[in-house]
């Protein structure tokens, strides 16, 4: 799906995985679930490319749902895939930390579940070897993705600024379809290690002034990053 002239996404509402496109290649941020690699070259096909237009993956951190197929990137193809040293262990399987008991409505859990199985959730390769990417670094990538730290759902958390196609990255740092309530709009995302920390961490991610704020699950917000931030805000304090 294009969403801009640098902008496309693949996947759904359950799981994204975003596609920059410049004239230098293609940045992929963030990596799904392994069954959406045929959407991949579907998806690069479209634009008029190919893998070896991938120059890079940047993972917004570690978990199961995000790494997807990006170690067949990097094993199969030499891709590069970027994560925060933070979550360099938790992309590569490492424990994670439990989280609080969830709130969860039958409905909404089964669609989530069943896509992922689906989607080969259950069988992700997790990394075996990751590249660092640092808070405040802008990586030499196609659009110049700069990273911003955003810890709270886990460690190493970060967002990714593309000022090229107006638009952060922000992983689980917040989500506009709660994928356990089926609630709809900005709000805290699920399984977060550190809640009243990945709310504070928004407020990084103000300076961007960006117009898309694009979460690895819901609908992409093209509302500007202030109202996103303050609706999320608003959302944690209800």
């Amino acid at each position: 799906m294009k969403l801009g002239p640098h902008l496309h996404r693949i996947g759904n509402d359950i799981v994204a995985v975003y596609l920059v496109d410049t004239d230098e290649g293609v940045t992929v941020i963030d990596a799904g679930l392994p069954g959406l690699w045929r959407e991949l070259l579907t998806e690069l096909a479209s634009m008029g490319r190919t893998l070896a237009d991938v120059k890079g993956v940047i993972l917004t951190h570690g978990d199961g749902d995000h790494v997807g197929f990006a170690e067949r990137l990097r094993r199969d193809h030499g891709v590069p895939v970027f994560v925060h040293p933070g979550d360099a262990d938790r992309a590569k399987g490492g424990k994670k930390p439990a989280n609080a008991k969830q709130s969860m409505k039958l409905g909404p859990l089964l669609g989530f579940v069943g896509y992922s199985l689906r989607k080969g959730g259950i069988r992700a390769t997790y990394l075996t070897e990751v590249a660092l990417a640092h808070d405040g670094e802008t990586l030499d990538l196609p659009g110049a993705p700069r990273i911003i730290a955003l810890p709270g759902h886990s460690a190493g958390s970060i967002a990714i600024h593309v000022p090229v196609a107006d638009a952060v990255f922000v992983g689980d740092g917040l989500t506009t379809r709660h994928v356990l309530t089926g609630q709809m709009g900005p709000q805290p995302a699920p399984f977060t290690d550190e809640p009243d920390q990945a709310i504070a961490s928004l407020r990084a991610l103000l300076p961007t002034g960006a117009t898309w704020v694009l979460p690895g699950h819901g609908a992409p917000w093209n509302g500007g990053v202030a109202a996103a931030v303050a609706a999320v805000e608003k959302a944690a304090h209800a």
